[in-house]
């Protein structure tokens, strides 16, 4: 029997998430990617294929306390950073895509932080 490989799990279920989840200008979608150093998340309109907002754990806000805490704390400051600066653009409402990842760890994190600051999905 054969073994696939993870990346390719994670590409299939990705196709099937990105078959139901599409941003609209009037709701965005929030797209999230995890590497195993980073975390990066974007908000994103579909209609137009243009990225409005983005943050990752490699902006200066967040890379200035990196190292002094967890990677799932770096993931919460990462979704309030973004839903702070999707609020200041004008977006409030979001479809969120967790990227083909399982909603546990550090994408859950983000989705809180985005939550707690203030986006709505």
């Amino acid at each position: 029997m054969k073994t696939i490989a993870t990346h390719v799990r994670r590409a299939r279920r990705q196709r099937r998430v990105r078959a139901k989840v599409v941003g609209t200008p009037a709701r965005p979608r929030l797209n999230v990617f995890r590497s195993a150093r980073h975390i990066f998340a974007q908000i994103i309109d579909d209609s137009k294929g243009h990225t409005l907002v983005a943050a990752s754990t490699l902006d200066a806000d967040v890379r200035a306390k990196a190292a002094q805490t967890k990677k799932k704390d770096e993931a919460k400051q990462v979704g309030k950073l973004l839903a702070q600066r999707a609020i200041e653009k004008g977006f409030k409402q979001v479809v969120f895509d967790r990227g083909g990842y399982q909603y546990h760890g550090r994408i859950k994190s983000l989705a809180e932080g985005a939550r707690e600051g203030g986006l709505e999905f």
